[in-house]
């Protein structure tokens, strides 16, 4: 089954202030040292921006692979494999817990060790150097940065757009983090690439027809974890010709009902995405490195 075009969710996708964002991170980056992109696991490949690739020309480039908890561990091994390769310094961590973000800073200051050297042979050694940490929305940016400073130094909230100024944030001797808005990339390459930007919440689910989104998930679903989809749902592929019908099946077998005995697809789509979200069907990578020629160089 065929996923149901991008097109029917009616999204805009760069508002006003992520354009404002990338004229101030262009503003900012004669200052800044390093790069670092926040990174959703499940899908590492929709959820790199590679419009920073332009935009950061030149600078050091560190992907922090974040929510690991959620993603699948062989799916996570492969992805980290594939960006070391194409030249990325690469950390993974599940942010909300704190595992992993203890090995940020290493990776970075051997990232930096170039410049700290020539600073050095300037006499320069107490200069504190600058990492810019980006990524798209609600991609648990705020929660690394938090986890990583010991302390409530950016503002988390459980949906897109709470960052809205950039900040600077000291973390030790010789490094601070400049934090950013989150920004998507102004053309979005597929409509797969859009759902799976959609399903993992780095858009506001009232901004497009969320039984449309849940009809598409659960289809992808399907594929990339039948298991987990079929104990939660008792449903799998191949039990309706479409997602829509399959949504509807899962309404039904939850006991999400309206009159006449037809399932609730608006509440089983909620549930759906929230339940996914939330890692309660399982742990699960949605695409896999080079699959999709919107990866390719």
């Amino acid at each position: 089954m065929d996923l149901i075009p991008m097109e029917k969710l009616n999204i805009n996708w760069y508002p006003g202030h992520m354009a404002k964002t990338r004229r101030e991170m262009a503003e900012r980056l004669s200052a800044v040292d390093l790069v670092a992109e926040i990174l959703d696991a499940r899908i590492p490949g929709a959820s790199r921006n590679r419009m920073l690739d332009e935009l950061t020309r030149g600078k050091p480039r560190l992907l922090v692979l974040n929510r690991t908890d959620l993603a699948a561990p062989e799916g996570t091994r492969l992805w980290t494999a594939y960006y070391r390769e194409k030249g990325f310094g690469v950390v993974t961590c599940d942010a909300k817990s704190g595992a992993g973000v203890k090995d940020f800073l290493p990776a970075a200051h051997r990232m930096l060790e170039e410049k700290y050297r020539k600073l050095a042979e300037k006499g320069q050694t107490g200069r504190r150097l600058t990492c810019m940490v980006v990524g798209v929305p609600n991609v648990g940016k705020s929660s690394f940065i938090n986890k990583l400073a010991g302390r409530r130094a950016a503002k988390t909230e459980d949906r897109p757009g709470v960052t809205r100024d950039m900040k600077l944030i000291p973390l030790d001797a010789g490094l601070s983090l400049l934090d950013t808005p989150g920004m998507l990339m102004p053309k979005i390459e597929s409509d797969r690439q859009g759902f799976l930007l959609a399903f993992t919440g780095a858009l506001r689910d009232d901004v497009m027809d969320v039984e449309t989104l849940a009809a598409n998930l659960i289809l992808t679903l399907a594929d990339a974890m039948p298991e987990g989809l079929f104990a939660r749902y008792k449903v799998g592929k191949g039990d309706a010709e479409t997602g829509y019908g399959l949504l509807e099946l899962a309404a039904r077998k939850r006991g999400f009902l309206i009159s006449g005995g037809e399932g609730d697809t608006e509440r089983a789509a909620r549930i759906l995405l929230d339940e996914f979200r939330g890692g309660k069907l399982g742990r699960a990578t949605l695409e896999k490195p080079g699959e999709d020629e919107d990866e390719k160089d």
